[in-house]
């Protein structure tokens, strides 16, 4: 089971599940915890290969973003919750979607910041770079790379440090592990709309996260639940670089379909 924490639990309130990105942990949610405390019950979970949780090679017989989604599925099952809201941020979002596919029954409504629902031509490339040196390359070295291309100016560096900052923690092994994954995150999309059309989703993304916004804008038009909002002069990790602004958005969205699942029971 994964590691995970309960921040609040009060018996008339939904519960918000929040899901970080690659090399993160739930830190990376330190601007949005206290105001979602007061309208929800809030749980954290740590994703395979991070914090406390499973290392990837514990998983005989191999790991795959599907297997992520289920595990955070056997978390809320422990837990006996439900129902509940999702926020994923980056790589949360790509498990999100597999829950989205695989357990859409779970899923109240959901926020999805710096949404990668598949690699550009150079996003591509750069993963090939990548996949070619890992081998003899420190992970670390691979990961601030990374976080410098797709976070590239003045104003997204106290998103890319603090990325930067909670990926030390992580081991290679579970590094490479997940890294091994990025080539299948085109399929993780590709069945949402038909799995979950009633489900309401929310994308919020920076102005600035030129590897994944285009993609993002072209994948979502057909799917008649969805919004997007866009945060201008902001890049991939839009939570903490416009923590006002995607507070603000996100909670009233949040709410918003609280209140109708509420009035429609």
């Amino acid at each position: 089971m994964l590691d995970y924490k309960i921040h609040n639990e009060i018996e008339t309130q939904d519960y918000l599940v929040l899901i970080h990105g690659l090399g993160g942990n739930s830190n990376i949610f330190y601007k949005q915890l206290k105001h979602y405390k007061r309208q929800f019950n809030v749980v954290t979970i740590e994703l395979p290969g991070h914090g406390n949780s499973p290392d990837i090679n514990t998983y005989k017989n191999g790991f795959t973003s599907e297997i992520a989604a289920s595990e955070v599925i056997e978390t809320l099952d422990f837990l006996k919750i439900g129902q509940a809201h999702f926020v994923g941020v980056s790589l949360g979002t790509i498990i999100i979607h597999e829950i989205l596919q695989t357990a859409p029954e779970r899923v109240q409504s959901t926020v999805l910041a710096g949404t990668v629902t598949r690699f550009s031509l150079f996003s591509k490339m750069l993963l090939q770079v990548g996949n070619m040196v890992k081998g003899f390359t420190p992970y670390m070295w691979i990961y601030r790379l990374f976080a410098r291309i797709m976070m590239p100016k003045l104003n997204h560096k106290e998103s890319r440090l603090t990325f930067v900052r909670e990926a030390v923690k992580m081991h290679r092994k579970n590094f490479l592990g997940w890294y091994s994954l990025c080539y299948t995150i085109e399929q993780s999309y590709q069945k949402v709309q038909k799995m979950a059309p009633h489900i309401p989703k929310l994308y919020i993304s920076g102005s600035e996260d030129h590897l994944f916004i285009h993609p993002l804008k072209k994948d979502i038009k057909q799917d008649v639940s969805a919004k997007l909002c866009v945060l201008d002069h902001c890049g991939h990790i839009c939570n903490i670089e416009k923590a006002k602004e995607f507070n603000q958005i996100s909670l009233n969205f949040l709410l918003e379909n609280q209140n109708k699942l509420k009035q429609a029971n």
